[in-house]
């Protein structure tokens, strides 16, 4: 396998660390093996690859879904430093609330796996990134949905100053978890 598996505090949020091969030219490692990755993972066919470019700040999240158009990310930065997070918002799991927070950056080359069942987000802890992701399931605008950044009761710390965040003017009105129907996610 060309990259460590590296579990987390919440089942199926996992962190994949690709062997890099590095020497005076530079460096080369595989991004994604549909084979190494279904072993750490399990067999998910991902349909849409989007990227973002965002300057140090920015808040995007939290995100996700709903079902019947859930989706599983697998997501790293190209360029620059993001804290990107997780939150479990599957009704009735041990873990409902909880969040899994992860530094990924152009340099640690990590990615997460995010299951479907999960908001997401990520902030820029660098003067800007660029950040990549993959999807198995495509964008549907009608199934949106989102969460406060700053929900209290999640408690992130996101890792930079909350006057130096910029959020988008969706982001900035959120409602926090508590506020937020979740049932149509019963059926994951």
């Amino acid at each position: 396998m060309a990259m460590n598996v590296i579990k987390t505090d919440i089942e199926g949020v996992v962190i994949l660390e690709p062997r890099v091969y590095a020497d005076e030219r530079g460096y080369f490692f595989e991004s994604f093996s549909q084979r190494d990755f279904e072993e750490a993972v399990g067999n998910i066919h991902f349909v849409q690859d989007n990227e973002s470019k965002s300057v140090y700040g920015v808040v995007r999240g939290l995100h996700f879904q709903r079902p019947p158009y859930a989706q599983s990310k697998l997501v790293r930065v190209v360029k620059g430093r993001v804290l990107d997070v997780a939150v479990d918002i599957r009704p009735g799991s041990p873990t409902f609330g909880k969040h899994v927070a992860v530094e990924l950056s152009e340099h640690n080359h990590r990615q997460l796996f995010i299951p479907r069942g999960f908001a997401h987000g990520f902030a820029v802890l660098s003067q800007e990134a660029v950040f990549q992701y993959k999807c198995d399931n495509f964008y549907a605008p009608q199934a949106e949905g989102a969460i406060a950044w700053n929900d209290a009761q999640l408690n992130i710390n996101w890792s930079i100053p909350s006057q130096d965040v910029i959020l988008s003017p969706k982001d900035a009105i959120n409602l926090p978890l508590s506020q937020v129907d979740l049932s149509d996610f019963n059926m994951l």
